[in-house]
């Protein structure tokens, strides 16, 4: 018979053991602190997750824009008649921020929306995230603004835009899909999965941001529409690759850890809802 003491000792045994074990097993499924290195595609542009292969077919998925004397252009030309009415005011300035897509300036797009922060420090796998997303979504959108090169708004009417030191490029860029839009929408899509109990206010925000094209004046109504339709294809396209997935359970994890330190979103969150009501 073994003894109390000799069986005391070969429980603790045991138990370290199985610490050990179990520490170990766990160690294999826990996720770095901070994202792999993704290459650049050119300087502050990550790679995305998509092969061009794998991305949505604009040019197949979306009809030819509005022709001459069609009612869709006739809506067109009347929504870019009434977004001038909001040049100068607050939802203006915030159309301006939304044209940025640089980073880390366009991480804070959604924080609001999020009621927290999205940094490289505090959320690097969420921020990473939205780097490589905005890749995908833009190239998305390649096909048909390459075939149908429409011309913007502001070309076509003679009109300022928000960002003037833009308009020497987007001449150059065809209107159609909105690759902001298409971008913004992406965001929204994927962040309310991310984040289920703000998806209202998230895909409110996305929204938003592709109007904030209209209001800028370098898009038509129809190229926001169909930056929608772009947007959600190239999600549904993202949902098939296990290295987005595995990044959006990250994310996942690091906005609830987030949201429990109770940090605060980085932009002024009154203010952009004013803004965004006018």
């Amino acid at each position: 018979m073994i003894s109390y003491t000799r069986s005391k000792t070969l429980s603790r045994v045991l138990l370290v053991l199985t610490c050990i074990a179990i520490t170990t097993g766990c160690a294999s499924f826990e996720r770095p602190s901070k994202p792999a290195a993704v290459p650049e595609i050119r300087p502050g542009v990550l790679a995305g997750y998509l092969s061009p292969t794998a991305l949505p077919d604009s040019l197949s998925l979306l009809p030819p824009p509005p022709t001459a004397g069609s009612a869709a252009l006739a809506l067109d030309e009347e929504v870019h008649r009434t977004s001038l009415a909001v040049r100068g005011t607050p939802r203006w300035q915030v159309a301006t921020e939304d044209a940025d897509l640089t980073f880390p300036r366009a991480a804070g797009t959604f924080s609001c929306a999020l009621n927290a922060p999205i940094t490289e420090q505090e959320t690097p796998r969420l921020y990473t995230l939205m780097r490589r997303i905005r890749t995908d979504a833009s190239a998305a959108t390649n096909k048909a603004k390459d075939t149908y090169k429409r011309v913007r708004p502001f070309v076509v009417h003679q009109e300022p835009t928000c960002r003037p030191e833009d308009e020497k490029s987007l001449r150059q860029n065809g209107s159609y899909p909105s690759g902001h839009t298409t971008i913004g929408w992406t965001w929204a899509l994927v962040l309310s999965e991310i984040a289920p109990a703000q998806a209202d206010a998230i895909l409110a925000r996305g929204r938003a941001f592709g109007q904030s094209r209209l209001i800028c004046n370098v898009h038509w109504q129809s190229d926001v529409t169909e930056g929608y339709i772009t947007g959600a294809a190239t999600v549904a396209r993202l949902h098939a690759d296990p290295a987005f997935r595995a990044d959006v359970e990250a994310a996942k994890e690091e906005l609830a850890a987030v949201h429990a330190k109770g940090l605060k979103p980085t932009r002024g969150c009154k203010a952009e809802a004013e803004a965004l009501a006018y």
